[in-house]
């Protein structure tokens, strides 16, 4: 069971995904999270990096592109907030740098910048 929170700021609503116990470590856990989205009516998912497995750094495991993608597929906006963006390195940096780029997947330092960005 996937354990999230339905946040609402001046009528836009997005779902924030924290769960350490239960971190998005397949694609199964993505599907939940859209489902969540579609319940409560809204395209927006913010992720706290906590809950993402390690793997998800990683980009040779595949697990970022597939998960990403199932968002694309059903236009969720998703921004991850890492506060310690410094400890990212290689490629998952660059690739942030390119999604970043993007409207589909950010990645902010602060909770505050990823609520801005879906509600402009």
């Amino acid at each position: 069971m996937m354990n999230y929170r339905v946040i609402e700021i001046n009528g836009k609503k997005y779902i924030e995904y924290a769960s350490v116990e239960t971190p998005i470590r397949k694609e199964e856990n993505a599907i939940d999270l859209i489902s969540a989205c579609f319940e409560y009516d809204t395209n927006f998912l913010l992720i706290q990096a906590q809950a993402l497995v390690d793997d998800f750094f990683k980009l040779r495991t595949g697990l970022a592109g597939s998960v990403l993608q199932k968002f694309i597929n059903y236009n969720i906006k998703v921004a991850v907030v890492m506060t310690d963006q410094q400890e990212v390195k290689g490629k998952f940096k660059e690739f942030i740098t390119e999604t970043n780029k993007g409207n589909s997947f950010r990645v902010f330092s602060s909770k505050e910048e990823a609520e801005n960005w879906f509600m402009n």
